[in-house]
């Protein structure tokens, strides 16, 4: 059959409350037009992330009852960590409460003045705990990867000789190597299986740990499956564990490709480097068989990372973003192609060309799309990239919106609405206009900064 339906059957509903277009208007001023800051009640499709907002399954509640919360040594650790192992194997599994504490501890030990750490492109909470420490974060996608019309099949890919170069120019200042699978900044695009082994082997040609931000791992699994010569006949856990071999560590937030409301780890190969991160974990997070989860969420990831190498549910979870990007597309939307894994983004930047980046012309389509349809996404350009370190300004490489979607959540009813909702800002999108920031906080601005419709 042609049309690829969702792999699971409804068992519990979540009422929307539905909104008129004034009443989202008046919301979103009164949000100081960050669409952060708005109530979820006063959203009727919350794609602003994917992180933590899917459906668990009946086996996961399941899971949920099993949990153990005995403060040390817990069964329900234990199945959590025989579970990573199962995918990527590396030696020690740290779990923390979610990604960003694990990258907090891992640049706690690697960060710090001076320092300067390599990645494809660091997302947004990389970026902050690295520049926390005082070290700096530089992306190296390849250059296909900052054109969002480009076809290239993986435009995650890290460029190898501008790593080599970087590595030889500032090698005493670089502590380690950064990967992130699926590229989330860079529109979701995919990191080839090639690319991966061959930043390994330029970090270790440097003396450097290589670590891979693996929250999207088998979203990225998916497309070297589909995509890379070699891997159409392989499953998709085998190829999962190839990717993790490579890695000296990883950093996971498990609201992604764990199924998970709530988790996440660090794991290394290393001995000293564990010792030192959980020492760390027990000052931040709690003890290292907990890492500040309770053991039902420990249990409930154990079963999401089952469920999230299933072919079938991977296969219906590609095709909705191909199926909106392939609408968007024929309405002359321009939209980042090939289609990513966990998102739809929006060439705001190429849509909305008259306005400049400094207007930010991703935030002020975000903005219009929940007016219009009470659709919450997520800007990802120079709001959220622009800010300089030494607190100037410059565009980011790309002005986008990302809509996300949350696992196993929204159907193709929501899917069309979506889809309706570009072909009406189709016929008003020349008469928007961009916006400027009253407030903004030091680090991470997008989360809190406040705007002005200009």
């Amino acid at each position: 059959m042609k049309t690829i339906i969702e792999p699971f059957r409804i068992k519990s509903v979540e009422p929307i409350r539905m909104t008129t277009r004034e009443e989202r208007a008046a919301l979103i001023r009164a949000a100081d037009y960050n669409l952060f800051t708005l109530d979820a009640d006063d959203v009727l499709i919350d794609l602003l992330t994917d992180s933590g907002t899917g459906a668990m399954s009946a086996e996961q509640w399941a899971a949920v009852m099993r949990g153990d919360e005995s403060y040390a040594g817990s069964p329900s650790f234990h199945r959590f960590r025989d579970a990573v192992q199962n995918l990527a194997p590396f030696k020690h599994v740290i779990p923390t409460h979610q990604g960003r504490a694990a990258e907090a501890i891992l640049f706690d030990i690697f960060g710090g003045p001076g320092r300067m750490i390599p990645s494809n492109t660091h997302f947004d909470t990389t970026r902050g705990n690295i520049e926390a420490s005082g070290a700096t974060a530089t992306d190296l996608v390849i250059d296909e990867g900052r054109d969002p019309a480009s076809l290239h099949p993986f435009k995650g890919n890290m460029d190898i000789a501008r790593l080599d170069a970087y590595l030889a120019q500032h090698g005493e200042a670089v502590p380690c190597v950064m990967l992130t699978i699926t590229n989330n900044a860079g529109g979701g695009q995919p990191v080839s299986l090639e690319n991966i082994r061959a930043v390994a082997a330029t970090a270790r040609a440097h003396g450097k740990p290589f670590f891979i931000d693996g929250c999207r791992f088998a979203e990225n699994a998916w497309f070297i499956k589909q995509r890379e010569e070699g891997q159409s006949g392989r499953p998709i856990p085998e190829i999962v564990r190839d990717c993790f071999r490579e890695g000296d560590g990883m950093t996971m937030s498990a609201k992604k490709d764990a199924f998970g409301n709530i988790g996440g780890w660090l794991a290394v190969n290393d001995d000293d480097l564990a010792e030192e991160a959980r020492a760390h974990l027990i000052r931040t997070e709690g003890f290292p068989t907990y890492g500040g989860l309770a053991g039902r969420d420990l249990d409930a990831l154990a079963q999401g990372l089952v469920e999230i190498v299933d072919e079938d549910y991977l296969r219906y979870r590609i095709r909705t973003n191909e199926y909106i990007i392939e609408k968007l597309d024929a309405l002359g939307v321009p939209v980042v192609k090939p289609a990513g894994g966990h998102a739809v983004f929006i060439d705001a930047r190429a849509w909305l060309d008259h306005i400049p980046p400094t207007e930010y012309p991703g935030q002020a389509l975000a903005v219009a799309l929940y007016e219009l349809a009470g659709v919450r996404s997520c800007e990802i350009g120079t709001v959220m990239f622009g800010r300089q370190p030494d607190g100037s300004e410059l565009p980011a490489a790309m002005d986008l919106v990302r809509l996300a979607f949350p696992r196993r959540t929204y159907t193709q009813s929501h899917a069309d609405y979506i889809i309706e909702a570009f072909e009406e800002l189709a016929g008003m999108k020349d008469s928007l206009t961009g916006f400027r920031i009253t407030w903004e906080p030091k680090l991470m601005r997008h989360f809190t900064c406040k705007f002005a419709r200009l």
